[in-house]
């Protein structure tokens, strides 16, 4: 059974793969057309990589794989994503 957790858990992630603090970004999903921050994902890290679902509709919104040391990234599930707020 796949375990549910926010985007929060993957602050670390988010930062070495675009460089900042990206839990306070807002992304658009491109299947429901609802905005939230990156923090409100519902995240599974026990899929080959990490999955970021949209907390309202569940489409996949992002996915990253590491593989020998370099970030994989899909983030064709959002169809904007903003940058980070100042915190």
């Amino acid at each position: 059974m796949m375990s549910l957790l926010d985007g929060n858990a993957i602050a670390g992630t988010l930062r070495s793969v675009f460089g900042k603090e990206m839990t306070t970004a807002v992304g658009t999903c491109a299947t429901c057309g609802e905005s939230s921050r990156l923090a409100e994902l519902r995240v599974y890290l026990d899929a080959p990589g990490v999955v970021g679902r949209c907390a309202n509709c569940e489409s996949v919104l992002v996915v990253i794989v590491e593989n020998r040391g370099i970030a994989c990234v899909d983030v064709s599930g959002f169809a904007a994503l903003d940058q980070p707020t100042p915190v």
